[in-house]
């Protein structure tokens, strides 16, 4: 069929707490279309891992709410599906690989049985079968020595190693989306290489779609199709990702980028963002970046003291700006920039 893959729509997702409700996903759409990657970024925090445990129904009830929206597979929302039906698609439409392969896998079991137990789980297939195409699969991530490896503990490999052994495991039914959750985390720099590279590969091998979460920039520059930047629960910025680069919108995107360090930097201060992110359990009214927001504080200090000073900044006080479209696919969530450059307020 036509049309994306996934396509999540206005997804709103709340926590109970001892201090009361807390929203963790005010309303976000993403799509993804087959055999496209798909950058999510944001600093920690701001939604990304709910976002994806929330496709694959994943998050526990309680203290998790879906309070609503849709999560749309080839058309089938699965937010609808019972949890039969959910168990097919993890793992054969839609796989994930987690943060942290030592504490996802299991440790009293070697790597060869947990990638097996996919097979025995999904398919129709014996113990002996299911040990070799679990043998295969690890080949296939460019374990070495597969056939010892897979007769060995997490405890015994290496980081690297136990992230193509969680890779193996999230690949072994060929899914069509893959869920990357922070893929190289506390890797060194060499293995992320090889890790994403890895990815990349299977991604075209397998002609699968990726949802890649990070919250490393140079990461989805050189990995992802489109990028969409996370900030406290909300996408802010969607686009392209060369466009993103080229021509950042969102101010939260603008510090962003700020922040990396360039080539020639050497010892120079980098740049950083002011402010701190607020308390999903007391989120003003608004922007949510209103506070740290350079626009803000440039009209402040142009109207300050004037009588209709309240006026003029009223709008990033009030209303929470939605996605404008300032170039095909290229979306963002700012009043100052839809005044600039969008001809009006929002």
């Amino acid at each position: 069929m036509s049309g994306p893959l996934l396509a999540i729509r206005d997804l709103r997702v709340d926590f109970a707490t001892e201090k009361g409700t807390v929203r963790a996903l005010f309303g976000v759409s993403l799509s993804i279309d087959p055999g496209e990657t798909v950058g999510l970024v944001g600093e920690s925090g701001c939604g990304k891992s709910v976002t994806a445990l929330s496709i694959l129904r994943l998050l526990p009830s309680p203290p998790a709410i879906v309070r609503g929206g849709e999560i749309l597979l080839r058309g089938e929302n699965l937010l609808d599906l019972p949890e039969k039906r959910m168990c097919e698609v993890r793992g054969k439409a839609v796989s994930m690989i987690f943060q942290e392969p030592m504490t996802s896998l299991n440790p009293v079991l070697t790597v060869g049985e947990q990638v097996a137990e996919v097979f025995t789980a999904h398919r129709e297939c014996g113990r002996r079968e299911a040990a070799a195409r679990a043998v295969s699969w690890l080949g296939k991530v460019r374990m070495p020595d597969p056939e010892r490896r897979a007769r060995e503990y997490p405890h015994q490999m290496s980081g690297g190693m136990r992230q193509r052994a969680m890779i193996a495991t999230a690949l072994a039914l060929e899914p069509s989306l893959l869920i990357a959750d922070e893929p190289t985390t506390a890797l060194d720099v060499t293995i992320q290489a090889q890790i994403m590279a890895l990815l990349q590969e299977m991604r075209e091998r397998e002609r699968m779609a990726v949802l890649l979460i990070t919250h490393d920039l140079g990461v989805v520059h050189d990995f992802a199709d489109r990028t969409a930047i996370m900030y406290l629960g909300r996408i802010v910025e969607i686009a392209p990702t060369k466009g993103l680069f080229s021509d950042p919108i969102h101010p939260y995107t603008q510090g962003l980028l700020a922040s990396l360090p360039g080539k020639g930097t050497g010892t120079a201060r980098l740049s950083s963002i002011p402010g701190a992110v607020p308390d999903l359990s007391s989120v003003p009214p608004g922007c949510p970046f209103a506070d740290r927001c350079p626009y803000r504080q440039a009209a402040l200090d142009r109207f300050r003291g004037g009588a209709d000073s309240r006026d003029s900044l009223g709008i990033c006080d009030r209303e929470d700006p939605p996605l404008f479209e300032y170039a095909p696919g290229h979306f963002a969530a700012c009043h100052y920039q839809r005044a600039m450059r969008g001809g009006g307020a929002s």
